[in-house]
């Protein structure tokens, strides 16, 4: 198989989702940022391509406000970015809305995306989910994105729940869902990472189910 074409997409990795209502809660974002930029770094020393994308929410929003410190990226985040690296703006779940991060992905002839950051629960399920429909393979680093607890009419769902359980949906159809240590090996090595598919999940699951 042909050595992937990867670029790393860094979702969202801004400062409202590291206090307040939005705070990532697992894994804990001191440990999923910490191989967020393990993975700026690897990318970085692999002359992988890298666009970091901010959610852009209106004046006086509660949140990705952009006149606030919540719109901006975290420093360590920042201060890796170099100047070739790509920065857009998003106002959808997804980060091929609205954005022209399609065509950048083009020009560089990517044809598999690494989606880190926030939140496993909206913008990385929701990227991973339409990245097929652009004939693009998408990756997700399980240590480096992160949940949030859910509360709403039908129920409650803490994050650790919310986002292990998100982790299987996607690796069963939507995305190669692995390690950000697995990811930099994979990159070393020039390797695809191994993937699952529906029909094998649902074969799995059934006998699991069945053993219970």
């Amino acid at each position: 198989m042909n050595t992937p074409r990867r670029a790393l997409i860094l979702v969202d990795v801004q400062q409202d989702y590291f206090s307040g209502p939005l705070e990532i809660r697992f894994p804990p974002h001191a440990q999923s940022l910490a191989q967020i930029t393990a993975a700026i770094d690897g990318a970085t020393a692999a002359g992988i391509p890298v666009a970091a994308i901010q959610h852009l929410a209106r004046e006086g929003a509660p949140v990705f406000d952009p006149t606030t410190e919540g719109f901006a990226l975290h420093p360590a985040v920042e201060s890796r970015l170099g100047p070739d690296a790509k920065r857009l703006t998003k106002r959808y779940g997804t980060v091929f809305a609205g954005t022209d991060l399609l065509d950048w992905l083009r020009a560089h002839e990517v044809d598999t995306i690494t989606l880190v950051g926030y939140m496993t629960n909206n913008c990385i399920i929701a990227s991973a989910a339409e990245a097929e429909t652009h004939g693009l393979a998408a990756e997700v680093l399980s240590d480096a994105t992160g949940a949030i607890h859910l509360a709403n009419a039908t129920g409650f769902v803490d994050a650790e729940t919310v986002h292990t359980t998100l982790m299987t949906l996607l690796h069963s159809n939507f995305a190669a869902v692995a390690s950000t240590a697995q990811w930099l090996d994979a990159v070393t090595e020039g390797t695809v990472l191994a993937s699952d598919n529906l029909a094998q999940s649902a074969i799995a699951g059934a006998e699991r189910a069945a053993r219970r």
